[in-house]
Parts: structure tokens; sequence; C-alpha cells
């Protein structure tokens, strides 16, 4: 093996357990949420770590646990029964385990009829969407 392969092959050899990619699956709850003055505070439009949605954007809000298991904000996930992925780009109220809210824009009539489901999802924590920087606290006011 050559010096340049060992160099490029090290990195992987000592990485940890599990931080090579391994995919992640749950079974969570799923409901749906839209970007409407009476279902958040504030701006409607920005998420809670300041990015800024959109109608159309395929977006996931979780819930804190979540977040300690990897589906922090950019990482994608994909939903069995959904086509394509979403990505995590806001956070729900404490009071929430072991849940994911979709992000339907401005449809509340898609948010109701969507319901509560429970999904199994897959994510692997290390495959994050590069993202543009949030909108910041002071230009949400």
């Amino acid at each position: 093996m050559s010096r340049l392969a060992r160099a490029c092959l090290l990195p992987v050899l000592l990485a940890p357990a599990g931080a090579l990619g391994a995919e992640r699956s749950l079974t969570v709850t799923a409901t749906a949420y839209n970007s409407l003055p009476g279902q958040t505070h504030g701006d409607p439009r920005v998420a809670a770590w300041g990015d800024v949605l959109v109608p159309g954007l395929r977006s996931v809000a979780v819930s804190p646990d979540l977040l300690k298991l990897g589906l922090r904000r950019g990482v994608r996930v994909r939903i069995d029964g959904l086509r394509g992925e979403f990505v995590v780009l806001d956070k729900m109220p404490a009071r929430w385990q072991r849940r994911i809210d979709l992000y339907m824009g401005t449809d509340e009539t898609a948010a109701l009829a969507w319901g509560r489901r429970k999904v199994t999802i897959r994510f692997d924590p290390d495959r994050v969407q590069a993202l543009p920087r949030p909108v910041s606290a002071s230009a949400r006011r």
C-alpha cells in the first residue's frame, strides 16, 4: 500500500464506531404545521434556528429528544411512504417527544389532512445539507 493510500485510509481506521455514515431509523409520530401566525410565536416564516421557511420547502421540525439522537439542523431525513428528502430546519417545544412536524407552507388543508401518523424516518447524522446562514435574532424583529 502506498504512503498516500495509507494517509487517506488512516482517518477512516481511526474513526469511532458508527461515525462512518451509518443510517439510523426511528419510528416517530408525524404531524404537520404551517407558517401561519396562529401556529407559531413571532414571525411565522422564521424557524427556531433563524432559517426562513417558504412554501414548497421540504423541511421538518423535530422534538428536543431527537436533537440528542443526531437530528440537528441541516440533517437530511427520508420518511417511509413519502418521496424525496426533508431537511431539519426547526425545533418543536420541549413538551413533545419522538415527534416530527412536516412543514406544509401555508396549505392548512393539507396539514389537517395529514393529521397525526406513525412513520419510520431514516437519516444519517453526518449527512448534513449545506445551508445559508440563518437570519439573526436582531433581524427578525
